[in-house]
């Protein structure tokens, strides 16, 4: 329809009527597989004014501007924070993340002869005043990039991490259930790289229920990528591979050898220090791992109230190098692991 992005896909009632199945990559439905049955009726809102165009997702690209039935290109010049708020907000995404120049590549067509001048709070962009371009030429390569976070518009409930649980999507002001069709290794997919949350560990079939429908081909960045509807569908539920937190590690010493050096943390000789290892109450049990690269040494102590203490007596040159801690739990009949950042230990003194 030549109508820019997406902005969504409100649910509709069940007819019959023609069905399309699409991968989100064809030009016109008419390269869509069709049937003739009872669907869900599908409402789509689109964005007639401003569009991303070469991102990743229709959240991020290059900024475009319909005029007189064709897009123009933005130059940065005449582009900044503000107009990026408006434009995110618009096409249903996030808050800004990256503005740039040349990001996403130039356009092919003209660019837009104007200077926005957004006040933030806009609905759309083309609300906003809009001034004469002071310098009337965009340079090459300054044809302005716009990535915006995607909405949080995906969760995953009652499984004690962000990273599972049953999966709700928000939709019209209210989480609902989210179902799926046939496939729910694909929609699993989609969720974890959704939420930052690695790689499906494993898919569970929920009750059946009322709520948002989704049909994914496992390569979409979010789940507002998908086709959906309105539907009664089985939920489901995911557990992802980053199910863990990441654990703290930190070094402690009664005795008042330890010091803050240049490059970290310095311990006297001959001092005792402890390295403790902990983490959020997510789940009861597990242990922690102590390696240390020094001399490739290990040692696991079980997690009693989510910490372990690690006693190093009287410090000499073989405790010096870089510690870490990884915590191991069994949860969901699968194991899991997460790693602290790296603590450097230099020791100093007679």
């Amino acid at each position: 329809m030549g109508c820019g992005s997406t902005v969504s896909v409100p649910p509709g009632n069940t007819t019959r009527g023609f069905g399309v199945f699409c991968s989100g990559s064809e030009s016109s439905l008419r390269e869509c597989r069709r049937s003739y049955d009872l669907h869900p009726g599908l409402t789509v809102i689109c964005s007639e004014s401003v569009r991303l165009v070469g991102g990743a997702g229709f959240c991020s690209g290059r900024v475009e501007v319909k005029s007189n039935q064709s897009w123009a290109s933005v130059c940065e010049a005449d582009f900044d924070q503000q107009d990026a708020e408006v434009v995110c907000g618009e096409l249903g995404c996030g808050a800004p993340a990256a503005l740039q120049g040349g990001l996403y590549g130039e356009g092919e067509g003209q660019t837009w002869d104007k200077e926005f001048q957004c006040k933030g709070k806009e609905s759309l962009l083309l609300d906003c005043d809009t001034s004469d371009r002071e310098n009337n030429t965009c340079l090459p390569g300054n044809a302005v990039g716009l990535t915006c976070s995607e909405p949080d518009d995906v969760r995953l409930v009652g499984g004690g991490s962000r990273c599972a649980g049953g999966v709700e999507g928000y939709e019209q002001g209210e989480w609902w259930t989210v179902g799926a069709y046939w496939n729910k290794e694909d929609e699993a997919a989609v969720v974890c790289r959704q939420l930052g949350c690695g790689s499906t560990v494993s898919v569970l079939t929920g009750n059946t229920t009322l709520g948002v429908g989704v049909r994914c081909s496992g390569s979409e960045s979010s789940l507002r990528e998908c086709w959906r509807s309105y539907d009664l569908l089985p939920g489901f539920t995911v557990i992802c591979s980053d199910l863990l937190v990441q654990p703290d590690i930190f070094l402690t010493d009664p005795m008042g050898g330890v010091f803050r050096g240049h490059q970290g943390p310095e311990m006297f000789r001959g001092y005792n220090f402890t390295i403790t290892c902990s983490t959020q109450p997510q789940y009861p049990g597990g242990s922690f791992l102590l390696t240390f690269t020094g001399s490739n040494r290990t040692q696991t102590q079980p997690a009693v109230n989510h910490s372990a203490a690690f006693l190093f007596p009287a410090a000499d040159d073989s405790h010096q190098g870089t510690y870490s801690c990884v915590y191991d739990n069994y949860v969901f009949s699968h194991n899991f692991s997460s790693e602290s950042e790296l603590l450097s230990l230099a020791i100093t003194g007679n």
